[in-house]
């Protein structure tokens, strides 16, 4: 390899779990690079072990990523090419990486990203919520209160809604649930892609007491996906009046109590006044 070329930065997926997991082109990547650039260098080795690569690693961390960027720009400059890896999954995504990917990029390195394994994708797709659209809040925060206030901001999205979880906060992350999104579907994805793997499904209260009943559940990464809101009725189809729709549930049969119910839902206001506004249509016909 010439020196005159400057290297490449290949940003590479590993396993989340079952080591058959990560792609021939990821393996063959991590054995060509000149250094590899690890989340936690000794949780790697493992990895490398296994593969029987003997890469030099340096760690590249949320705290030291900053002071990292020179060093590898200047390896990337002499002509060497790096992989950076996190733990496990993908690189940046709730793991260390961005701030080197977007300042390498500011400097016109070349970057290539080798895809592979994602918790989050990989939840999706086995755990039957809608995925057309869906939204990934990350971690959610570690305070009660700031946490509580989260799944408020994200109660009136309509995607589904994921979130990663740990071990030791996944009882406090289902109790604010059950108070914030009481009736939604919640799925929970647990050790994903390894030997224990399970998808538990029910409401955040119907999941607390199956975790509290089978303490095994709590154990390991959790990926956290909840329904997204039930679709509003957007205004450019509210140019039927209120009226209008309350005639037409009358004339369909519906009762007045349901159809009060049926317009409070549509169209806000109080159940009561519906009531009322219905029975006088239906007694002045």
């Amino acid at each position: 390899m010439t020196h005159h070329n400057p290297g490449t930065l290949y940003v590479v997926a590993t396993p989340i779990g079952n080591l058959d997991d990560l792609t021939p082109r990821a393996a063959r990547v991590l054995a060509e690079v000149s250094r590899i650039a690890a989340e936690d260098t000794r949780h790697s080795a493992r990895l490398l072990t296994h593969l029987g690569v003997n890469t030099p690693m340096l760690s590249l961390h949320e705290h030291n990523e900053a002071r990292r960027v020179d060093t590898l720009d200047s390896y990337l400059a002499a002509g060497e090419n790096i992989a950076l890896i996190s733990d496990a999954g993908t690189p940046l995504i709730s793991d260390p990486g961005f701030v080197l990917v977007r300042e390498l990029r500011a400097r016109g390195r070349h970057i290539v990203p080798i895809p592979g394994p994602c918790a989050l994708i990989t939840a999706l797709s086995g755990a039957g919520l809608p995925t057309d659209r869906f939204v990934f809040g990350g971690f959610l925060p570690a305070k009660p209160g700031a946490r509580r206030q989260a799944l408020e901001d994200w109660s009136a999205r309509e995607e589904t809604l994921v979130f990663y979880e740990s071990p030791h906060r996944i009882m406090h992350t289902l109790e604010a649930l059950k108070e914030a999104l009481p009736e939604r579907a919640v799925v929970l994805a647990r050790e994903l892609t390894k030997t224990f793997e399970t998808f538990l499904q029910g409401t955040p209260e119907a999941l607390l007491s199956q975790l509290t009943e089978d303490p095994n559940q709590a154990r390991g990464e959790f990926v956290v996906m909840v329904a997204g809101a039930p679709p509003v009725v957007q205004s450019e189809h509210q140019d039927i009046s209120a009226d209008e729709l309350m005639k037409t549930l009358l004339e369909e049969g519906v009762g007045v109590k349901q159809g009060a119910a049926i317009v409070a839902r549509m169209l806000g206001g109080r159940k009561q006044e519906w009531y009322a506004r219905l029975q006088a249509i239906k007694t002045g016909h």
